[in-house]
């Protein structure tokens, strides 16, 4: 069985020092980021060189939400637009989510064609007043009902072309003070405002093959460790109340809202209960360091990832490219010139 490990590359090929660490640690998953993104081709190669050092069809992810997070860009593939422009549409609901999915489904088609089959999107994070603007206008919309809304059919996009989505940060996101890429969020809400509120989208998607866990401190729960580091996060609210069944990955553990060398980090993660950690800058000696805290998927990890990737299956006919982007830009063009005009 593969490690329960996700990891990166350094640059837009895969050097031998990579490829013969790969071949050891045999995660079960990468991520590609900017760094790693040339042209298709280039893309195209790099996916199947990973995919050579482990001998099977790994996954292989990215963050493409559009807006401020998209990896794949200008010139070779279009600029996305961010998830809230669907909301402010002047538009019947129906229209918005259905061009919401019509957007998420452009985006897994340019990924599927150079080989990337999983998405870390939708972000179903709640943003609250005074919150750190991290996630902004990442958030499809300001209430729970409509994020799981725009969520779903963001999801349902992706899988209308085979790409599988991954439900993130779970358990929220929207309430951090800080950045946890830079630093430990505190979320000090009653447990019972975030069942209400930050929780509510999670469940409406609970039946999502993947999940990403937020570096956030819940003091409600548990008012030491984040998270995905947290034994009662984990089983009390992610697994339990939420419902989630599916493979749950770490938020990179390369972020600085976590503490300790990289081998506690994934060690830490892993018997809280996540399933699979997330590494992604592609520095050796942090892989290395992962690599030696993480065994191979087992038990309920390796059930939930088979049945993860047993649904990259595409579901719905295949789309003319060309007409849908020409529908979606005419949709979204007053309010796309608006953001030009007021950024």
């Amino acid at each position: 069985m593969p490690s329960a490990l996700i990891l990166g590359l350094a640059g837009t090929v895969l050097a031998p020092e990579e490829a013969a660490f790969f071949r050891d640690a045999d995660p079960w998953g990468f991520i590609l980021f900017k760094r790693n993104v040339g042209s298709p081709d280039q893309v195209r190669a790099v996916c199947a060189a990973l995919r050579e050092t482990v001998g099977r069809d790994a996954p292989v992810l990215v963050d493409q939400e559009g807006g401020r997070v998209q990896r794949l860009g200008p010139p070779h593939w279009p600029a996305h637009p961010p998830a809230a422009v669907y909301h402010r549409l002047d538009r019947p609901l129906k229209e918005r989510l259905d061009l919401c999915r019509l957007g998420a489904r452009l985006i897994a088609a340019e990924l599927a064609d150079v080989g990337i089959d999983v998405d870390c999107v939708p972000c179903l994070d709640v943003p609250v007043p005074g919150a750190h603007g991290i996630i902004g206008d990442r958030a499809y919309a300001d209430t729970p009902a409509l994020v799981a809304r725009y969520g779903r059919a963001a999801a349902d996009g992706l899988l209308d072309e085979g790409v599988l989505p991954v439900i993130k940060h779970i358990p929220g996101h929207g309430r951090a003070g800080v950045d946890s890429h830079l630093a430990l969020p505190r979320v000090e809400t009653t447990r019972e405002e975030l069942e209400a509120s930050d929780l509510a989208p999670f469940v409406a998607l609970a039946d999502m093959p993947l999940g990403m866990t937020a570096h956030v401190v819940y003091t409600a729960v548990d008012g030491h460790d984040p998270a995905t580091t947290s034994r009662r996060v984990i089983a009390e609210v992610i697994r339990r109340d939420i419902g989630f069944d599916g493979l749950l990955m770490t938020d990179d553990l390369g972020m600085k809202a976590l503490a300790g060398g990289f081998d506690a980090r994934a060690r830490a993660a892993l018997e809280a209960g996540c399933d699979v950690v997330l590494h992604c800058s592609g520095a050796m000696d942090e892989m290395r360091a992962v690599a030696s805290a993480t065994p191979a998927l087992a038990g309920d990890a390796a059930r939930r990832a088979d049945a993860a990737l047993a649904m990259r299956a595409r579901r719905a006919d295949p789309l003319d490219p060309v007409d849908a982007r020409a529908r979606l830009a005419a949709a979204l063009a007053s309010v796309l010139a608006t953001d030009t005009r007021t950024g």
